[in-house]
């Protein structure tokens, strides 16, 4: 089963989908956070859906657009307020649910938004999967997903719509909050234990080397994946991260 809802509280509107057998008796939800340019109707995050739901009762997969992603309606990306969507996300959650055991997986910028998240609000998720994380977004975003154009427009004080499928627009005051909130610069060994990151040996967007550097600083397992590219393109590398995040969340 599929189910779109919307959260409208404190003036925002937050578009998530709902993924479960049926929506009684869930225990266990995991909270799907998509990347740049993303949306809730991720096509990894269905694909992980359909077979945790296969083999596991009593579990929901859910997903949301993040502020200027997918069918949200805000026109400017702040990071405080992709802090907030997250909040209201996991308080529906709670309130939806019954307070379930609430699980994370999240890759790329939404993997970057959880990681700051659980640095400024403590342990919310009982673990958490992490794939392609983008810890150097700033870097990332500035020197390889922003064309010359882009740099040009924003030097020049004005937006530019920037990304590969689906463009988001950014400004100079966005790329100024993400440099200063470098979490690599953060200390997440209280959380090591109950993190997993899964990175491509042969990703093009997050270099391999800075992830490892990260993982290993925190103490965080990392797992190569050998060949895979940045979004896992091929179905076996794909398959293969599931059935480790599976196995790591203590599903089948």
């Amino acid at each position: 089963m599929e189910k779109y809802v919307a959260i409208n509280e404190e003036g925002f509107s937050i578009r998530g989908k709902i993924y479960a057998r049926e929506m009684s008796g869930i225990g266990r939800v995991i909270l799907f956070g998509h990347g740049f340019g993303g949306h809730r109707d991720n096509k990894a995050a269905e694909r992980f859906a359909r077979r945790i739901l296969e083999k596991n009762k009593g579990v929901a997969v859910m997903t949301f657009d993040w502020p200027c992603h997918g069918s949200d309606a805000r026109k400017k990306l702040r990071l405080e307020e992709c802090d907030t969507y997250l909040r209201l996300v996991l308080e529906f959650i709670r309130s939806r649910f019954s307070d379930p055991e609430i699980y994370a997986y999240a890759t790329s910028f939404g993997a970057y938004l959880f990681l700051k998240y659980m640095a400024e609000h403590g342990k919310v998720f009982v673990r958490t999967a992490l794939r392609s994380p983008a810890v150097n977004m700033y870097e990332s975003i500035t020197g390889d997903i922003m064309t010359d154009a882009d740099r040009s427009l924003i030097g020049k004080g004005k937006p530019a719509k920037v990304g590969f499928d689906r463009k988001v627009e950014i400004d100079g005051e966005f790329l100024e909050s993400l440099k200063q909130a470098d979490i690599r610069e953060i200390d997440f060994l209280d959380f090591a234990d109950d993190i997993l990151i899964i990175h491509g040996t042969k990703d093009e967007i997050i270099p391999l080397e800075v992830v490892k550097a990260f993982s290993e600083q925190n103490v965080i397992e990392l797992v190569e994946a050998e060949g895979a590219d940045h979004r896992f393109q091929n179905p076996l590398h794909m398959d293969e991260a599931i059935a480790r995040i599976a196995a790591f969340f203590g599903m089948r």
